[in-house]
């Protein structure tokens, strides 16, 4: 078809060629005929099964990814326009016209509203993707364990005009995108090429012994969840280095397991009232008279519900490590936010009571049901191992560059400051 698409009259294909260079069209163009060959349409369009098998889109969330694409004409071809314009918006367009498309994918019903169903049949669609069943009862509970923690923290908040139901409203919607950044990051790259890197879709290999496996908390689809806002690198795989039940309820215990990696770090506590929550350390954890750390550092809740929090820059109090200090100022123990004795998440030196808070450091509410926790297990995760680190003499700087430009792509999708539910 060579250059063909510049004698196009379509002005939103005119608009939207634009966006690309005359190279990536090229590629565009030649990726359009592969597949419209496939689809067996003389070159003239792509089928909604060789669509959806290239792109690796899952179920009921291909169907709609193809209809938008299609612009609603049911006629079952894409043509390359078709690819272009979604292109263009979904990939090129401003941060609103992006969300916008991508929470009108969530319509899955296609009825005009987002309700809780559609939210429902979309997360079910992602971690069948991410983690497919192996006939195994307790991963169906275990996804719909996922799905029903992230529902609980969504809100629906527009009034349908025919009866009492709720929908999500794009407001609400960007609110849960801020709360769970891996959902946004991947609905955000279905369009992308489907390898095992595309963005939004990684999911860190979990390093323990094979004895553990019946009492870890922290499973795949949680690692998946937290990772949505950490570099490719922090998403290779995550080491225990601690875990109460094997090592011991013990701080000094903590301290020299976690000394041994000197990276970041994922702190998860189970406490006795079934709720499980934790914090992700971007620093060693070292003794401290004061607050440390920096702002990548975050607060999130896994059950019953799923959030994370990100700093508000509301203030420095990120990190708390203090080790054998006499004054009441100074509570011995490991904690996130808030201040001494208010912490956002605290962990006494005991290792057998805590406390979390409403704190404005993270913009997060209390994360348990009570103020007063009392942990069951904890566990502390390397996310960035030293042997990764060891791996190439640039990691390191790999990684600072990388996230850096991370970061600034995530404030321009999520924006700093999260707000408390």
């Amino acid at each position: 078809m060579g250059n063909s698409q510049s004698s196009s009259t379509n002005p939103r294909f005119v608009s939207a060629s634009r966006s690309f260079t005359q190279h990536k069209l090229d590629e565009l163009q030649s990726l359009f005929n592969s597949l419209a060959t496939e689809s067996q349409s003389n070159g003239k369009f792509i089928s909604p099964s060789v669509f959806k098998d290239y792109f690796k889109i899952p179920d009921s969330l291909g169907d709609r990814m193809f209809d938008l694409i299609t612009q609603k004409r049911h006629d079952q071809k894409l043509t390359f326009e078709d690819l272009v314009i979604a292109k263009a918006t979904y990939e090129k367009g401003t941060k609103d016209d992006i969300e916008e498309f991508i929470y009108q994918l969530l319509d899955v019903s296609d009825d005009g509203k987002v309700d809780r169903s559609d939210l429902q049949a979309v997360l079910a669609a992602i971690l069948y993707d991410l983690f497919p069943l192996k006939d195994d009862d307790s991963e169906t509970k275990s996804h719909q364990c996922i799905i029903d923690a992230i529902l609980n923290a969504a809100i629906f908040s527009k009034d349908d005009e025919v009866g009492d139901t709720k929908s999500m409203s794009f407001e609400d919607f960007k609110d849960l995108c801020g709360h769970i950044p891996s959902l946004r990051k991947y609905l955000g790259s279905l369009l992308s090429p489907p390898d095992p890197g595309r963005v939004g879709s990684q999911v860190p290999r979990l390093l323990y012994p094979d004895t553990y496996d019946s009492n870890l908390i922290l499973k795949e689809q949680y690692a998946w969840l937290i990772g949505g806002l950490l570099t490719q690198l922090e998403l290779v795989e995550w080491k225990l280095l601690y875990h109460s039940s094997y090592h011991g309820q013990s701080f000094n215990t903590f301290l020299g397991k976690v000394a041994v990696d000197e990276g970041p770090t994922v702190l998860i506590i189970k406490d006795t009232e079934g709720c499980v929550y934790g914090g992700y350390a971007s620093q060693p954890w070292q003794k401290h008279s004061d607050f440390y750390g920096d702002l990548k550092c975050f607060l999130f809740q896994l059950h019953p519900k799923l959030s994370i929090y990100r700093p508000t820059g509301a203030n420095n109090n990120l990190q708390w490590c203090a080790v054998n200090y006499s004054s009441e100022s100074i509570p011995n123990g490991i904690g996130f936010g808030g201040r001494a004795h208010h912490f956002g998440l605290f962990l006494t030196a005991n290792f057998d009571a805590g406390q979390t808070f409403e704190c404005t450091t993270f913009g997060s509410p209390p994360l348990s049901k009570s103020n007063r926790i009392c942990p069951e297990v904890i566990e502390c995760w390397s996310v960035f191992p030293r042997e990764v680190q060891l791996k190439g003499s640039n990691a390191l700087e790999g990684t600072v560059l990388e996230r850096f430009k991370e970061d600034r792509n995530m404030l321009n999708l999520v924006g700093l400051a999260n707000s408390s539910q």
